[in-house]
């Protein structure tokens, strides 16, 4: 299988940045794409941006225009600039990778991160 490991998180103060960091590994995998997601207490877990192979982003409209998704191809790594960052942004951010894997045949499948916390205080 594919393994993600997040790491960046962490305190901040209201309009501070932060920027998380989740690198894939494994073998004879092929990224479909990677993207973060977030849960804070008693809420669902939703979607904050996503990027596809060919470079194509995604973004919640809560975090459009201060939350920025890229990715390393080579490296197999996406990262979430986060700048402007508001208390309602307080939550476990995990790490997300859709992808082809040869279990010899090729398969689609996902993985999630084990999850980073964000708590960005007022």
């Amino acid at each position: 299988q594919v393994q993600l490991v997040e790491s960046g998180g962490g305190l901040v103060q209201a309009g501070g940045s932060l920027r998380l960091s989740c690198a894939a590994s494994g073998s004879r995998f092929s990224i479909n794409s990677m993207g973060w997601y977030r849960q804070a207490p008693g809420n669902q877990r939703e979607l904050v941006a996503t990027i596809t192979s060919s470079g194509n982003t995604n973004y919640a409209d809560s975090v459009k225009g201060r939350f920025t998704i890229s990715r390393d191809t080579a490296k197999n790594t996406v990262y979430l600039q986060m700048n402007s960052l508001k208390p309602e942004d307080t939550a476990v951010y995990y790490c997300n990778a859709k992808f082809h894997i040869d279990l010899p045949r090729w398969i689609e499948s996902g993985s999630w991160g084990q999850g980073t916390q964000i708590t960005v205080s007022s």
